[in-house]
């Protein structure tokens, strides 16, 4: 049976390390122009430089977004952009816009070309299509179910690729006008404002200033929010179906989102390849999926009898919270990186690639001049002894219904904290 590639965001440098080193067989990445998350971290040229020397040193491959949608006055600076990439070792674009592609195509021909699920594929005769303008692998329309991917993959023979993890858009393959109608903010650019997730009221044109909420709850409405894609149950069916390559959204998405959604499914994918007979979906791995922050997860239209994308009851949940980085070691001690606020005797977890993880209290931390520190803060670095096999990279979480906690509970994961 065919490797399938693992492919993970990385939306800065620190976020593609974490996916590398917990199990990423192929990282995305957005450059500072003509991709669709503009308010990520993004690489400039000597970023991207050194991104894919470190992706390339550990075996794997990377891939670079220009998959916004461009207006003529966009399209005048594509080709230098291309020729500033052309000398960079990068393994294919992602592109949506057919314009984009022809770009591509005349300036840097010889590099793979991936088609973004922007461009919403959803038959074979699609795939052709784009096979013959040069695209090497499609990222297959979201709506479709398993018996239509299975379809395509018999009446085609390009690389086909496939979400199996993340956010979703209410809008077909995402194609969006919702925040371009109300901020101006294109959705296809990169520029997205989320309305969706935004409270709405109803006003009766005879009552001019009344306005009737729409609410599950205090919390707001909850009508055009998507529940988050999660096909762990399915990757064995995906495999089987010939999929190359499983998909995981949040290029603005935490450290901790990262390693520790990239490390389940690394887990799920090589277990099934190595005994795909008596493969079973440990449930452990769901358990580790449930302390990310998300929204109810659904299988989305991926089995056709579940062919919805379940708005209702989609407030973020979040149970655990990211706070600490391993930077160091030494000797029997390792240096902590704090990015959430915890205590010593807090009890906490660490995790790592492999599914390692221990569950432990917070020992007396030390400070870099060797004095007695108590609360960690953000930021903060600190010496402790953590037991079991730790590594420099491992992630530190926490409860959030741990002593000293106000549990936030329909808030999204907040943007990380940043070192100074």
């Amino acid at each position: 049976m065919n490797k399938v590639e693992l492919l993970v965001p990385a939306g800065d440098m620190d976020k593609l390390k974490i996916a590398l080193r917990f199990g990423a067989d192929a990282v995305y990445v957005g450059g500072r122009q003509f991709g669709l998350r503009a308010a990520a971290g993004n690489f400039d040229l000597d970023q991207l430089r050194a991104a894919i020397d470190l992706t390339h040193q550990q075996g794997k491959r990377i891939y670079l977004t220009l998959n916004a949608y461009l207006r003529p006055e966009d399209l005048a600076g594509v080709d230098g952009y291309l020729e500033a990439l052309r000398p960079l070792a990068i393994d294919g674009y992602i592109v949506s816009d057919p314009g984009v592609l022809m770009r591509v195509k005349h300036i840097d021909p010889q590099r793979e070309v991936h088609l973004s699920t922007q461009a919403n594929t959803t038959n074979a005769e699609s795939c052709r299509f784009w096979q013959r303008q040069g695209v090497d692998r499609v990222n297959l329309a979201r709506e479709l179910n398993l018996d239509e991917i299975r379809q395509i993959r018999r009446c085609s023979d390009i690389g086909l690729e496939v979400f199996v993890h993340g956010a979703m858009c209410v809008a077909y393959s995402g194609r969006c006008l919702l925040s371009t109608a109300l901020t101006g903010r294109s959705a296809n650019e990169g520029a997205c404002a989320q309305p969706c997730r935004w409270n709405y009221a109803l006003v009766e044109e005879t009552r001019p200033g009344q306005y009737f909420p729409i609410e599950e709850d205090g919390r707001g409405t909850y009508i055009m929010n998507s529940r988050d894609l999660c096909l762990l149950d399915q990757v064995p069916n995906l495999i089987e179906a010939g999929v190359d390559s499983l998909k995981i959204e949040g290029r603005m998405k935490t450290l901790y989102y990262v390693a520790a959604v990239t490390r389940v499914y690394r887990a799920a994918i090589d277990c099934y390849l190595a005994d795909p007979a008596n493969y079973r979906c440990d449930p452990l791995w769901s358990e580790e999926l449930d302390k990310v922050s998300h929204r109810p997860y659904t299988t989305d239209y991926l089995p056709a009898d579940d062919a919805a994308v379940h708005t209702e009851d989609s407030r973020y949940r979040r149970t655990h919270d990211f706070i600490g980085v391993v930077r160091d070691v030494a000797g029997d001690r390792f240096l902590i990186e704090g990015r959430n606020r915890f205590c010593v005797g807090d009890t906490i977890e660490l995790i790592g690639p492999q599914m390692r993880q221990v569950r432990f209290d917070v020992p007396q931390c030390q400070d870099a001049q060797g004095e007695p520190v108590s609360v960690i803060q953000p930021n903060a670095r600190v010496w402790m002894t953590i037991p079991g096999t730790v590594a420099v990279g491992d992630l530190l979480r926490r409860e959030k219904n741990e002593p000293g906690w106000t549990v936030a509970g329909a808030t999204p994961e907040p943007l990380e904290k940043k070192s100074t």
